[in-house]
């Protein structure tokens, strides 16, 4: 449970930025959407490492 400190001073719209942003940095949706279907750690394991290895390439060289 997400819980946002909002004061008195604060308007509706900065306490619903406030409450997307800790959203956001939380991962709720990400995480929902990952269990939605079950993926073999073997799969897991494949795609980290496709994307490290993408990561490595692009950005490796600087």
């Amino acid at each position: 449970m997400l819980v946002i400190d909002a004061r008195e001073s604060d308007s509706i719209d900065k306490a619903l930025k406030k409450y997307k942003k800790k959203f956001e940095r939380a991962g709720i949706l990400r995480e929902l959407r990952s269990r939605k279907h079950f993926t073999k750690p073997s799969v897991e394991r494949r795609a980290e490492v496709l994307k490290a290895a993408y990561k490595q390439k692009k950005y490796g060289n600087l």
